[in-house]
C-alpha cells in the first residue's frame, strides 16, 4: 500500500535534511585532515629552519675552547699558581678574547674544577673561586677530552650552554679545562615574533628554551627517582622548579607530527605538534601550532558541502521537472530537427561546390604553370631547328646531326620538367636529392638561353671561383636559375650596355649565388610581391607572374633561401642560397 502524499513528503525531507548533515560533517572532516596534513608540511619545514639558526649559533662557538686550549699562555699559567698578577693578566685576556668572540663568559678551571680566571671577574657575579668539578661537563672533559653541558648558572642564575676543552702540557697531563658560555636571548626574542609555540628539550624531556616564559621549565616525560636525583646532584636547573606539562595525542599525522590537548590555565589548547631531534646536542625541537586556525577551514568545507548537496537537490527537482516538459516539447523538437536536416543539406551543397572550385582553381594554376615553364625549351628547340636548316644548307651533314641531338635532349629535358612540375604541384613529400655542382646547372642554364644571350648582346660577367657542391634536383634547379636568368634579360630590354653579372661564393655551411643585372631595378612597392603567384609588371600576355612564384617554392623546398633586393648603384638583384652538400660540411 503506498503511502500518504504529505507521509511521502515528510520522509522525502527527512532524508534531504540527513543527507545534508552527514555531507556536511564528511566534508568538514576531510577539510580538517588536509589541512592538518598541510600545516603539518608547513610546520616540518619552519622547524628545520629554527633547528638550522640553534645549530648554526652553537657551531659558532663549539670550536673555541678547542683553539684556546692550545695557548701557551693559558698552558703556562695552569701549570703553577694561577694568583696575583698572573691571574690578573689572565682574567684581561679571558675578558677581551670573550668581546672580540660575542660569547656569554669564558672560565679556566684547574685540574680540581676550581675557576681561577674568567671574562667577569670584575663584576659580583664573577666565577673566580667557584668550584664547578659536580658539573658534568667537567666529568666530561677529564674522561673525554671535551664536555658540554646546559644549565642555569649556580652563580649568576642565568641559564647557558657550557662549552668545556682539556687544557693540556705537552706530556699530555690534565692542567684543567676552558669553558665557554652561550645565551639564547636572542634566539629567545626572535622565536617569539612567531605566533607558534617553540620549544627546546633536554634528554630528559625537561624544556629550558622557549620562546613563551610560562612554557620554561616544563616536564614533558615522567621523572624517575634516579632522574631527579641526577638534577640534584648536577643542580642543572638549580632553584627553578619543574612542573608537568598535562598533555594527551589525539591523532598521529605522521612520525614526528601529531594532534596534541594541551590542559592549562594559560596554555590548554589544541596543538598540532611536531618534533625534530638534535642529536649531536641530545635535544628536542618541538613546535607547537593552535589548531584553532584551521576551524575556518572546516566550516567553509562544511558550507560548501551544504551547497553542493543543495545545488544537487535542486539539480534533481529540475531535471524532474524538465521530463515534464520533455512531452510536451517533443512535437517542437521534431520540427525543429526537420529544419536541421533540411539546413544541413543546404550546407552540404555549397561545401561540395566550394571543394569543386577549389580543385578546378588548382588544376588551373598548375595547367598555367606548365605552360609558362615548356615554353622555354620549345623556344630553345626552335633557334636549334634554324640552326640545323642553316647547317643542312651548307652542306654540313655531321654538325647538323650534331644539333638534332641537342633537339632531342631538349625533347627528353621537357618530359622531365612536365613530370618534374606536376610532382611540385602535388607537394609530394621527398624528392631527388643528389649531389651537384651548382656551376655545371648554371651552364646548363645560360645553355638553354645562349641564343637569346647572343642575340640580345647581353654580357654575362661570371665570377665562379670554385666547384659549389649542393644537394638537389638539378632539373629543378635548372628551371629556377632558367627563371632568373630570363628576368634579367627582359630587364634590360632598350639598356645600351645590358650585362649580367653571376657570382658564387661560400658563406658558412651556403653556397650563395647572387644574378645581378645593370636594368632599371624593381620599383620598391613591389619588393615585397615578385614572388606571389600570377603577380607580373610585363604587359599583357607576356607573363603570366609564376616563374618567381615556382622558383621560390622549389629553393625553399630544397631547404634554401631565395630574396630579392636592388643594388645601391642601380639594377635588381637576385640572391640564391642553397645548403652545401653533407661531405663538404663534414671537410
Amino acid at each position: 500500500m503506498p503511502l500518504p502524499r504529505p507521509l511521502r513528503l515528510a520522509l522525502i525531507s527527512l532524508l534531504l535534511l540527513a543527507g545534508l548533515l552527514l555531507s556536511a560533517y564528511w566534508a568538514g572532516e576531510q577539510a580538517r585532515h588536509r589541512a592538518l596534513l598541510a600545516e603539518a608540511e608547513a610546520a616540518h619545514e619552519q622547524l628545520g629552519l629554527y633547528a638550522n639558526s640553534l645549530h648554526t649559533l652553537i657551531e659558532r662557538f663549539r670550536s673555541i675552547p678547542a683553539v684556546l686550549a692550545l695557548d701557551p699562555d693559558l698552558r703556562s699559567a695552569l701549570q703553577g699558581p694561577v694568583t696575583g698578577e698572573r691571574q690578573h693578566r689572565l682574567n684581561l685576556k679571558l675578558q677581551q678574547i670573550n668581546a672580540a668572540a660575542r660569547s656569554s663568559t669564558l672560565e679556566v678551571l684547574d685540574r680540581d674544577g676550581l675557576a681561577v680566571a674568567a671574562s667577569n671577574w670584575d663584576l659580583p657575579t664573577s666565577y673566580v673561586g667557584h668550584n664547578y668539578s659536580f658539573r658534568p661537563y667537567f666529568r666530561q672533559t677529564i674522561a673525554q677530552g671535551a664536555g658540554r653541558f646546559y644549565a642555569v648558572g649556580v652563580t649568576t642564575g642565568i641559564p647557558g650552554y657550557f662549552l668545556s676543552n682539556a687544557v693540556r702540557d705537552d706530556a699530555g697531563n690534565f692542567l684543567g679545562a676552558i669553558v665557554v658560555k652561550l645565551e639564547f636571548p636572542d634566539l629567545e626574542r626572535q622565536w617569539s615574533q612567531t605566533p607558534d609555540v617553540v620549544l627546546v628539550s633536554d634528554s630528559k624531556g625537561i624544556v629550558f628554551l622557549a620562546n613563551h616564559p610560562r612554557w620554561r621549565y616544563r616536564e614533558l616525560l615522567p621523572l624517575d627517582a634516579v632522574a631527579r636525583a641526577e638534577l640534584r646532584d648536577t643542580r642543572q636547573y638549580h632553584q627553578h622548579p619543574l612542573s608537568a606539562l598535562s598533555h594527551q595525542t589525539l591523532q598521529r599525522l605522521g612520525d614526528n607530527a601529531r594532534m596534541t590537548r594541551v590542559e592549562g590555565q594559560e596554555i590548554g589548547g589544541d596543538y598540532l605538534w611536531q618534533s625534530v631531534e638534535l642529536p649531536e646536542d641530545d635535544w628536542t625541537l618541538h613546535l607547537l601550532r593552535d589548531a584553532g586556525s584551521l576551524q575556518n577551514d572546516v566550516t567553509s568545507a562544511r558550507l560548501a558541502a551544504a551547497g553542493a548537496w543543495l545545488a544537487l537537490v535542486f539539480l534533481v527537482l529540475w531535471l524532474h521537472q524538465r521530463r515534464r516538459l520533455a512531452r510536451l516539447r517533443q512535437r517542437n523538437q521534431e520540427e525543429l530537427e526537420q529544419l536541421v536536416e533540411q539546413r544541413t543539406a543546404a550546407l552540404r551543397t555549397a561545401q561540395d561546390g566550394l571543394v569543386q572550385a577549389a580543385k578546378l582553381a588548382a588544376l588551373g594554376q598548375m595547367s598555367a604553370a606548365l605552360a609558362h615553364e615548356i615554353n622555354q625549351p620549345l623556344t630553345a628547340q626552335r633557334m636549334q631547328l634554324a640552326s640545323v636548316r642553316l647547317l643542312l644548307d651548307a652542306g654540313r651533314q655531321d654538325d647538323a646531326r650534331s644539333a638534332l641531338l641537342r633537339v632531342d635532349e631538349l625533347l627528353e629535358r621537357m618530359a622531365a620538367l612536365t613530370g618534374h612540375l606536376k610532382t611540385f604541384a602535388r607537394k609530394t613529400p621527398g624528392g631527388l636529392r643528389e649531389r651537384i655542382e651548382l656551376g655545371h646547372v648554371l651552364d646548363q642554364a645560360l645553355h638553354l638561353l645562349a641564343v637569346r644571350i647572343r642575340d640580345e648582346r647581353v654580357e654575362v660577367v661570371r665570377q665562379l671561383d670554385e666547384p659549389a657542391w649542393v644537394l638537389g634536383d638539378a632539373i629543378r634547379l635548372e628551371q629556377v636559375l632558367v627563371n632568373l636568368l630570363r628576368n634579367a634579360l627582359d630587364a634590360l630590354a632598350g639598356i645600351e650596355h645590358p650585362q649580367i653579372t653571376l657570382s658564387l661564393r661560400r658563406e658558412g655551411d651556403h653556397w650563395c649565388l647572387d644574378v645581378a643585372d645593370n636594368g632599371p631595378g624593381i620599383d620598391e612597392a613591389n619588393l615585397a610581391s615578385v614572388f606571389d603567384p600570377f603577380f607580373t609588371t610585363k604587359p599583357v600576355g607576356e607573363g603570366l607572374g609564376l616563374g618567381l612564384a615556382v622558383s621560390y617554392g622549389i629553393v625553399h623546398e630544397l631547404g634554401g633561401r631565395l630574396g630579392a633586393a636592388n643594388q645601391p648603384s642601380g639594377g635588381a638583384l637576385f640572391h640564391l642560397s642553397l645548403p652545401a652538400a653533407p661531405e663538404e660540411i663534414r671537410a
